[in-house]
């Protein structure tokens, strides 16, 4: 049997215990990543426990009582609380997921909380995207057409050719489906996982865009779409009910009948 040995310093040790103060009997103990770049230790986990009662339905809203009322060295992202900027992505009980609209009252027992799987951890539950966005960069995610034409005449969309946006447009760019991804976390410099690819498609079956040929050309790398196996954990952790994997599967099928 194969046996891997993890270097001392990526070591998790077990960190501080945060006990509650108020005296309630309705207490949640969450458990919770934390690791400093400005401290010579190695990551560790924190559990606090929290008086639910006090406190709103949602992960993020944990969160914030815990940075608000009992450690505010917490550093975590957030920013719309409303599912719509991606921002608090994080894994919570396990799955990928927005910690805005995880309801902690779907999760039975302790808490757990980490910062999302499979990147560069820039502090406690705020994880390194740099290279999602230059992938995301790199599709060119604008619409492209002629400039006589764009400046000269508005673009119309019929009803039909708009309808095959839906489904693709909703995405956040949260990242929540390529760091649940497998073939990315193994092949994330090459691969441009499904957030992205879902992004190149959504361009590509665009009405309004004149260069599908060349987007298509894009993501035609061995690596940059073809990385992809189809094992669903994209669809399976993606928050706002999308479906990476079936976009995927379409720029396949794109690219062998052109």
């Amino acid at each position: 049997m194969v046996q891997f040995t993890l270097p001392k310093n990526s070591k998790i040790s077990k960190g501080g215990y945060f006990k509650d103060v108020t005296g309630s009997k309705n207490i949640k103990k969450i458990n919770i990543y934390r690791w400093d770049p400005d401290k010579n230790e190695n990551p560790k986990i924190d559990t606090f426990e929290v008086d639910i009662t006090q406190c709103g339905k949602k992960v993020l809203d944990i969160l914030n009582k815990i940075k608000n009322e009992i450690d505010p060295s917490l550093t975590y992202r957030r920013s719309c609380a409303h599912g719509v900027c991606g921002s608090c992505a994080m894994n919570v009980d396990g799955i990928n997921t927005l910690s805005c609209m995880k309801s902690h009252k779907d999760i039975n027992g302790d808490i757990n909380i980490y910062p999302l799987p499979h990147l560069k951890v820039i502090k406690d539950l705020v994880a390194d995207l740099s290279t999602l966005y230059r992938q995301y960069e790199s599709i060119e995610p604008w619409l492209k057409t002629k400039e006589k034409k764009s400046k000269i005449i508005e673009i119309n969309q019929s009803k039909q050719d708009r309808k095959q946006l839906d489904g693709l447009y909703e995405c956040i760019m949260c990242a929540c489906c390529s760091t649940s991804c497998p073939s990315y976390w193994w092949n994330g410099e090459k691969y441009l996982g499904p957030a992205v690819l879902l992004q190149a498609y959504r361009w590509i079956v665009d009405s309004r865009d004149e260069e599908r040929k060349e987007r298509l050309k894009k993501v035609a790398g061995k690596l940059k779409l073809y990385g992809c196996h189809t094992i669903m954990n994209c669809t399976n952790s993606c928050p706002k009910g999308l479906n990476p994997a079936k976009a995927i599967s379409s720029l396949k099928k794109m690219l062998a009948t052109n």
